[in-house]
């Protein structure tokens, strides 16, 4: 019969066991390349997302800002669609009229987002073709659409992989282990 002791040891041995074995797998999970990879990955585009929308919101849009019907603070302008309790003062700032309960269409910020989204696009495919250009492995893949199955395919490909056609013409030639119909005998 054991012990108190022996039985608290036995249970500590146990739980350390199960530690160490979680620790071990969580080690391996983190530790693999993928992983890694992907934690550098975001990292790098949280920053990367960061330099544009500076870009966008310090050297675009205050030239967006000259436009007459934009104003000069474009992702603060708003609609007021319905007033809060002190309406009939207006509201300056699209936080007053919130604060004030009023019901607002907030199409600057929309706008600047767009602005943003665009902005990324084009940095982002700019990158890409300069990586294709030094390297000479594109990351921009072309494609076109199969013509028989219409999916969309690799230009590179030499068969479509939905419907496994041939793409060279082989599909459009006649063969048959049967004499042609004008063939003599």
């Amino acid at each position: 019969m054991a012990t108190g002791w022996e039985r608290a040891r036995n249970s500590w041995v146990a739980g350390s066991g199960r530690v160490k074995s979680a620790w071990t797998g969580f080690k391996e999970f983190i530790l693999r390349e993928s992983v890694l990879e992907v934690a550098v990955g975001l990292i790098i585009a949280n920053t990367f997302t960061r330099v544009v929308n500076s870009m966008v919101s310090d050297l675009i849009l205050p030239f967006v800002a000259l436009i007459p019907i934009f104003g000069r603070n474009l992702p603060n302008q708003f609609l007021v669609l319905r007033g809060g309790p002190n309406w009939d003062k207006g509201y300056n700032t699209l936080q007053q009229a919130q604060d004030d309960g009023a019901i607002t269409m907030a199409y600057g910020r929309f706008i600047d987002s767009i602005i943003n989204f665009f902005a990324i696009g084009l940095v982002l495919y700019i990158l890409a073709r300069i990586y294709g250009f030094v390297t000479s492995d594109s990351i921009i893949k072309h494609s076109y659409k199969c013509k028989y199955c219409r999916k969309e395919i690799s230009e590179k490909a030499q068969r479509c992989a939905f419907c496994s056609s041939w793409l060279d013409g082989r599909e459009d030639r006649e063969t048959s282990a049967l004499a042609p119909a004008n063939a003599t005998v």
